[in-house]
């Protein structure tokens, strides 16, 4: 590699893409964990076999979901600071390597009762599982997003960057196609019995993948610029991120605040209202589910070359708007009683979905400069998703149980849009802006320092 007029080393197109994939590797590893999790067959036998007694057991396992998001903040004020200091590379191998180990774990836990059991013990170690995996979870999204932005061309930021959700969906995806092929392989006292844990299995080698792939490749060429110039920090610099990085920090969390409910409602929400609420079969409610995904699938790449030539903030400001006009007409059409309207009403949102996740990859490690950008972006994250994406299941789920208004999926989709609309028209504009150029420190969203 050679070093160019400004210090940063450049990086063939080859590296560039083994960087992308290897990036987009732990964000499958984080969502396969979740498409697992929460399809209505895994979330049943989870709740049942660890947590016996009364109660309905899906809304016992989402809650065991939202458990590893109380510490996801923690993880991100941990792993971010900490990517600042020693790199992103070293702290995305740790971090991939416990998520995947977490996930195979609960497949080998025994359970409360049975032939294969440990009592009380069982539910406290599935517990702990979770704590652990929302822990790593905390610092992997915001270190593969800022490992992609540092790595892509300036002008294929946004393109580099949609492949990130590609690993995304491609891992919920493939979590719930690995549960509906279990379970219609299986007999229904088998999957009880031994098939549920099959999935959890998978995770290990999907995240060995991961890991191979991380270890192989360099840290990012903006890190090591500035390691060069002896601007990086020397200690994980936890208060220097929020010290100066606040306001944009806020920004982040509102903007996410939307982005989490909807991708939380979508991806592990809709499958327990599709069988609770409009009584659609276990089968039919992960087909429907997987059928709209491999559509989102189509979107992300063009959409995120679009952002390159029009900007990252049309897409999103397109986004949130449909998301206040058009979330209760869309759960409506679900609740008509035809299954095409159904697949309608869930493929808008889900469009509207693509159009964010096309672009927060590009978008959300340009709002910080590089000195800071791991941890900004790790903890600003991991706040907004602790609060609002984690819960997001148990919240909805409780509110239609309690009032009886199956409406609330659309209600709290609305709110948040009206929320995160006023972030997305303060932050900047940074497509087409250098990586190494961006410094929104103490600007109140403005850049400094930067130029088209």
């Amino acid at each position: 590699m050679s070093e160019p007029k400004t210090g940063k080393p450049e990086v063939d197109q080859r590296t560039v893409k083994r960087a992308v994939i290897a990036s987009a590797m732990g964000n499958a590893t984080e969502w396969y964990d979740y498409g697992v999790f929460t399809s209505g067959a895994i979330a049943t036998s989870i709740g049942t076999l660890f947590f016996p007694g009364e109660g309905n057991a899906v809304l016992k396992s989402l809650a065991l979901l939202a458990v590893g998001f109380i510490v996801r903040p923690f993880g991100g004020a941990f792993f971010g600071p900490l990517g600042d200091k020693l790199g992103r590379q070293k702290v995305l191998a740790l971090t991939i390597l416990l998520m995947s180990g977490c996930t195979f774990l609960v497949g080998v836990l025994p359970t409360y009762s049975g032939a294969y059991s440990m009592g009380i013990a069982a539910p406290i170690a599935i517990l702990l599982l979770r704590l652990v995996q929302g822990f790593s979870t905390g610092g992997e999204y915001g270190g593969a997003a800022t490992f992609i932005a540092e790595y892509a061309p300036t002008k294929r930021r946004g393109f580099f960057g949609s492949f990130l959700e590609m690993g995304t969906l491609a891992g919920y995806v493939l979590g719930n196609a690995v549960v509906l092929i279990t379970y219609l392989s299986l007999s229904t006292a088998q999957f009880d019995a031994w098939g549920w844990r099959i999935p959890f299995f998978i995770a290990l080698p999907i995240g060995a993948i991961g890991l191979y792939l991380r270890s192989k490749l360099e840290d990012t060429p903006e890190f090591r610029r500035l390691e060069a110039a002896g601007e990086k920090s020397e200690k994980a610099p936890l208060k220097e991120t929020i010290q100066h990085n606040w306001r944009m920090i806020l920004n982040l969390i509102g903007i996410v605040l939307l982005l989490n409910i909807a991708d939380y409602m979508l991806l592990t929400t809709m499958p327990t209202y599709f069988t609770d609420t409009l009584h659609i079969g276990d089968t039919e409610s992960s087909l429907i589910i997987i059928g709209v995904e491999i559509v989102q699938f189509a979107l992300l790449i063009p959409l995120g070359a679009l952002s390159d030539r029009i900007g990252r903030k049309p897409l999103l400001l397109t986004a949130a708007i449909g998301f206040i006009v058009l979330s209760w007409p869309s759960i409506k059409l679900m609740q008509s009683g035809s299954l095409l309207w159904l697949i309608v009403g869930f493929l808008v949102v889900a469009i509207l979905l693509a159009l964010m996740l096309a672009v927060i990859g590009s978008t959300f490690p340009a709002m910080f400069p590089t000195r800071v950008r791991y941890g900004s972006f790790a903890i600003g994250y991991n706040i907004s998703t602790s609060l609002f994406g984690g819960t997001c299941g148990v919240i909805v789920t409780a509110l239609i149980g309690g009032t009886g208004n199956a409406d609330w999926p659309a209600y709290y989709l609305m709110i948040a849009a009206l929320i995160a609309l006023i972030p997305i028209i303060k932050i900047p504009e940074t497509a087409r802006v250098p990586i190494e150029q961006i410094d929104t420190t103490d600007t109140g969203g403005k850049l400094a320092g930067a130029s088209k």
